[in-house]
């Protein structure tokens, strides 16, 4: 089922549109705790390749440990997307975009890395580490603690029946 026409959100009803974009799936608790997992344990792999003095693949990590973590939401509200952009385009649409921040720089920086060989110092790795901890538990807190009438509350802001 598509959705999200009614929206007044011309990048909202794009991402709705795309075949691989914005779909509503029902809620899935199970991958929403797997998504949680997968999104602490590689922020564990972004923490060892800082270690090992490896920040390019730090950088990658840690922008993928938080994408697993906001993805996590959405299973658990009941929305498939393959579209980074658009994923992060509904949880801020949702969320606010406090909440969204950081993905976003983190985001930016991993493309830098990961295309263009511009990896950040050491120390501004570092600080995004500690961010992406902060961001993940912070997932952890609203996916935990999401009620049967807030999953609604989301799905009806999208207009998803």
């Amino acid at each position: 089922m598509l959705c999200g026409a009614t929206m007044g959100n011309n990048k909202l009803n794009w991402c709705f549109g795309l075949k691989d974009g914005l779909k509503t799936v029902e809620p899935n608790e199970t991958l929403a705790k797997s998504y949680l997992e997968e999104a602490k344990s590689s922020l564990e792999r972004a923490e060892k390749n800082f270690n090992d003095n490896d920040l390019l693949w730090s950088t990658v990590v840690v922008y993928y440990a938080e994408y697993y973590a906001l993805y996590s939401f959405l299973q658990k509200i009941g929305i498939k997307c393959e579209n980074h952009f658009c994923s992060i385009l509904a949880t801020t649409y949702l969320l606010g975009e406090e909440k969204t921040k950081t993905i976003k720089q983190h985001k930016n920086k991993r493309i830098d890395a990961q295309y263009y060989m511009k990896v950040g110092k050491g120390d501004e790795v570092k600080r995004a580490l500690q961010e992406a901890k902060i961001f993940i538990s912070m997932f952890d807190g609203i996916v935990s603690t999401l009620n049967e009438k807030e999953i609604n509350s989301y799905r009806e802001r999208l207009r998803i029946k």
